[in-house]
């Protein structure tokens, strides 16, 4: 794949998106439409399943925890209990009911719009500040997991180790207009029919441009 090809694969991603429900982090700003949520739900997110994650989410905002003081008002194991068994769960809500306090402290309790600033908050990485600046403030923001990672491997478009290398040669390839949407299209797509161990390859409308070992079918052109 080529940089000239991204037009035609993002069109093809797009369809395979819209074919399917959305990751949980969209479904949470459009109930939401607040960029603290998304963060919230973004923290929850990471290494776990969007169904787990969806149950911790729709408990702890039930609890008050979708905002900064009715978090910081939970107590760590009530925050514990709400949001298990996700991944990770003692961590995050250590992380949780130090947000607000940090929040505060850092930035008067206005969240930050960019992703350096977002970073010094804790439990936040690169990955869950490029998602909330993409997803909750609707700002170009590329935010590459382990879905993106491969996918844009496999399809060569980049030739990268870690998601931080990805990160930053997309950010140099990958036109503004398609920051905001590649990690929502590649992460659906991951999901859905991507799999990193058993790909779903016949029928996939991008196999034209992949080279993963994995790969089943023969090649098939997308439609353009």
């Amino acid at each position: 794949m080529t940089i000239e090809d991204i037009p035609a694969v993002d069109r093809a991603l797009k369809r395979e998106y819209r074919a399917h429900r959305a990751p949980i982090i969209e479904l949470i700003e459009a109930q939401t439409h607040d960029p603290f949520a998304v963060l919230v739900g973004t923290i929850l997110s990471a290494r776990t399943k969007d169904a787990c994650t969806a149950g911790a989410v729709r408990r702890l905002f039930a609890a008050g925890g979708n905002t900064p003081e009715g978090l910081e008002q939970l107590p760590r194991e009530r925050i514990e209990e709400l949001i298990y068994p996700v991944g990770f769960f003692r961590d995050k809500a250590r992380h949780l009911k130090a947000l607000p306090g940090k929040l505060r402290e850092k930035f008067a309790g206005v969240l930050p719009k960019s992703v350096e600033e977002l970073c010094e908050l804790p439990g936040v990485g690169r990955k869950t500040a490029n998602l909330t600046v993409a997803v909750g403030f609707g700002l170009p923001a590329i935010c590459v997991d382990v879905h993106v990672h491969r996918i844009c491997n496999w399809l060569q478009l980049v030739h990268t180790r870690k998601p931080v290398e990805t990160e930053m040669k997309l950010r140099e390839i990958l036109p503004v207009k398609y920051w905001k949407t590649w990690n929502s299209h590649l992460v659906s797509f991951g999901q859905t029919r991507c799999d990193p161990v058993r790909p779903q390859c016949s029928g996939c409308p991008i196999t034209r441009f992949c080279h993963s070992p994995k790969k089943t079918t023969r090649e098939q052109s997308p439609r353009r």
